[in-house]
């Protein structure tokens, strides 16, 4: 048997006891030996991939373009705003007709508070790895799907609500941006198509939320 240099046996007996703070060994990840034991290390997911070639955005930028958009309002029917517009003239808004059925038009008067997440993305250079759709449970179902799903109030976060307390993501009625977590039971979050049609600063009870979608940030 080989002899280990006592560096290489240093790092291995770290890297294992990561591993056992994680929960374990992750399959199909880069391994470390020492002889003794194999480790495997986390596989970077698909949005953290895409994070490495995007500008370095951390939450509180996001939420300061989120923040100038404080007071906007919808028209009497219901839209009118620049992120209705924005949407619309998107490529994705084509990718969701497809799926979903109806038409550009559509969209002009429809509930916007995913459109507004999806604008904000968009202007804070992370569209990508904050996502952008004008329905919200499946933009929750990709978070989950990507690995970036949980129930802690982070700033930053994408929050979903659901006003029957649900925790089901197929009974999500509503989402936004988590500001900060209050420390008694509620957040404050920066909302599209809240209140009287505006986008505003709200607090929330958690008991609303059905979970919250982790961009990846700087």
């Amino acid at each position: 048997m080989s002899k280990q240099s006592p560096m290489l046996n240093r790092l291995s007996r770290l890297v294992l006891g990561a591993s056992v703070l994680a929960g374990g060994v992750l399959a199909g990840s880069p391994a470390f030996a020492d002889g003794h034991h194999s480790v495997s290390l986390p596989k970077k997911t698909s949005l953290e991939i895409a994070a490495e070639k995007l500008p370095k955005v951390k939450a509180e930028d996001l939420l300061r373009v989120a923040e100038q958009k404080i007071g906007v309002a919808e028209n009497a029917s219901g839209g009118g705003t620049e992120f209705h517009n924005w949407y619309m003239s998107s490529p994705r808004a084509k990718e969701t007709l497809a799926r979903d059925g109806g038409s550009v038009r559509a969209y002009a008067n429809a509930p916007w508070c995913a459109m507004f997440v999806s604008w904000v993305g968009e202007k804070a250079g992370i569209r990508p790895l904050v996502g952008w759709d004008a329905y919200t449970v499946t933009w929750a179902k990709w978070f989950k799907a990507n690995q970036r799903w949980g129930t802690t109030a982070k700033p930053g976060a994408v929050v979903y609500f659901a006003w029957d307390d649900s925790k089901n993501l197929s009974a999500i009625d509503h989402m936004g941006l988590v500001k900060k977590d209050n420390g008694d039971g509620t957040i404050t979050t920066i909302e599209g198509n809240t209140g009287n049609g505006k986008v505003e600063q709200r607090i929330r009870p958690k008991s609303d939320v059905v979970g919250y979608g982790y961009p990846v940030y700087a």
